[in-house]
């Protein structure tokens, strides 16, 4: 079993006034609020146990919007990040949540074409190893890059100037069970959060991470020019879900 976690906390200070009354993920993508993207793409793919993490400021704006999830095909559950502490702390509030099921975590500000289901069907193959998304860009200095070795990914470079593929980490996670007591033994980082990067690392060491491309577009919609630019993908091509 599969469970589906959308993480939809942060300032969105990159945004600026925008985001001064509500959260970033309240935003309009087309013709609905950012965090719809993610959620229909979890119940596209057959997910219907989901959680939406945000924090305490707009938790009720969210609630007010999706309500329990009935008018969307699912159930949905709220949990609230108390204060800013990275991705992958936020994830740590999923464990009671997705007890021993796995998990499909999808950071909110993520548009994407592609349907979700393709990558799922992959990592239900290899259930007891991480998966993560991968999508071929141009620019991959910009980003997490991934080097690849048959079906496993073996190394994750952060914005390296001279990059060994051109497929960047999106933010489309899978992860076994365990990856809540691997949350419990980070150190919070420079940035005195907990690292989605540093979560990811722990499955590369042990040779238990496996990879998705992802078709048609992406891109993530934290800044203005993204958000201007995530609106002009969605009204050209709207995403199938």
């Amino acid at each position: 079993m599969i469970r589906g976690v959308i993480l939809a906390g942060g300032k969105g200070t990159r945004l600026g006034e925008l985001t001064k009354v509500t959260n970033k993920h309240l935003l309009p993508v087309g013709p609905y609020p950012m965090v719809y993207h993610p959620l229909k793409k979890l119940v596209g793919s057959g997910l219907t146990d989901i959680l939406l993490v945000s924090g305490t400021e707009h938790m009720g704006d969210f609630v007010e919007l999706l309500g329990s999830g009935k008018d969307y095909a699912c159930r949905l559950t709220y949990r609230v990040q108390d204060e800013a502490g990275g991705i992958a702390q936020a994830l740590g509030l999923a464990e009671l949540f997705c007890t021993n099921s796995r998990c499909c975590v999808i950071l909110g500000d993520n548009i994407f074409e592609a349907p979700l289901k393709p990558m799922l069907d992959a990592a239900n193959a290899k259930p007891d190893w991480a998966w993560i998304g991968l999508k071929q860009v141009p620019d991959p200095g910009r980003y997490g890059v991934a080097e690849l070795q048959g079906d496993r990914v073996i190394g994750i470079e952060e914005k390296p100037k001279d990059p060994k593929s051109d497929l960047a980490v999106v933010g489309i996670y899978v992860y076994p069970p365990d990856v809540f007591n691997v949350i419990k033994t980070l150190k919070p980082s420079g940035r005195g959060e907990l690292e989605i990067t540093d979560v990811n690392k722990y499955y590369l060491s042990t040779g238990r991470m496996g990879y998705s491309t992802l078709d048609g577009y992406w891109t993530d919609a934290g800044t203005l020019d993204s958000l201007d630019f995530a609106n002009e993908l969605v009204r050209k091509d709207p995403p199938k879900w």
